[in-house]
């Protein structure tokens, strides 16, 4: 009896269903519909990112609340979704209906129950030629090299489909502009060593007329680049030590042959080897301390950014 006043007055999470779009207009409206069927209660938000189709429309004609970022690139949309919407659980979907509305629920329940700050859904493709050969072994390599980096704790980092706390996606400092931005999500939850965890779910081919925004070699440049600069903010340590192996060894490998030389002879046959091998010795150890004091200042940011949001309130 106690339990059920309990539950009785247990205020209600609200939930928001952030749909960033461009040029979906072939699929945006079943998603929406799909999303107000197994979510009555939520809100579901349509970002238009400066489509030059009726994908606006159609959102709206579905039953989606409408706004536009006119700044072209899924991070630009997120960063926007992130600082208007105000709830207590965030629902973040692609608009090209290739994910299952249906496992919504269970996402949220899995998140609410346990505790979590994320759920990531992994995609299980669902027949031939809906995850192309390039997307795959890319999101593997990438997902992987992450995951040796920042910690194993997700086997789909590209998923366009998951479930946050409020706390997280308020505490997040979104700064990607494109598809990077899920990378960049990833790697703030890896940081901050909040609870997360991830459960599989159906994927799908986009509907006819649907064409991905995703360009296999350029987007996966960029992501590669962004896993690099993430590794360069936050690990500074291993990334200019290993730049410091790369420089000492070089040095090391043209200043022997000039040492031994001079050992046996008591002259410096060849002067610009041995001032280059110094010059990289220095270089070396420079980026040693580089690392040192920026190991010491990353360690400040991270602990400002754990403050942040241990103070941004969270679901109930």
């Amino acid at each position: 009896m106690v339990a059920n006043l309990e539950q009785a007055r247990a205020p209600a999470h609200t939930t928001a269903v952030l749909i960033p779009c461009h040029n979906e207009a072939a699929a945006i409206g079943e998603v929406v519909r799909s999303f107000r069927k197994h979510l009555p209660a939520a809100a579901i938000y349509v970002y238009d990112n400066a489509s030059n189709d009726n994908t606006a429309d159609i959102a709206r004609e579905a039953g989606a609340i409408v706004r536009r970022e006119p700044l072209v690139g899924k991070g630009n949309v997120v960063r926007r979704m992130f600082a208007d919407i105000d709830a207590d659980i965030y629902v973040m979907v692609d608009g090209d209906n290739t994910y299952d509305p249906a496992i919504a629920p269970r996402l949220i329940e899995h998140l609410v129950n346990d505790g979590l700050d994320m759920v990531n859904c992994a995609r299980l493709p669902v027949g031939d030629g809906v995850y192309r050969p390039g997307h795959r072994l890319g999101n593997r390599l990438l997902t992987g090299l992450v995951a040796r980096v920042f910690g194993n704790r997700l086997t789909d980092m590209l998923s366009g489909y998951r479930v946050m706390s409020r706390r997280f996606v308020k505490s997040f400092p979104a700064l990607s502009t494109g598809f990077e931005i899920e990378t960049e999500i990833t790697v703030h939850a890896l940081e901050l060593r909040v609870p997360i965890d991830e459960l599989s779910a159906s994927y799908i081919s986009r509907p006819r007329g649907s064409t991905s925004k995703l360009r296999t070699v350029g987007d996966g440049m960029r992501i590669l680049r962004v896993i690099v600069h993430l590794v360069k903010e936050e690990r500074p340590l291993q990334f200019f030590s290993g730049i410091f192996l790369i420089l000492a060894a070089t040095s090391l490998g043209l200043g022997i042959p000039v040492v031994f030389e001079f050992l046996a002879t008591g002259l410096v046959g060849r002067l610009p080897t041995a001032v280059l091998a110094t010059g990289l010795m220095i270089l070396a150890f420079l980026s040693l301390f580089c690392g040192l004091v920026l190991d010491t200042v990353t360690r400040g940011r991270r602990e400002l950014k754990r403050l942040v949001y241990l103070a941004t309130g969270a679901h109930e």
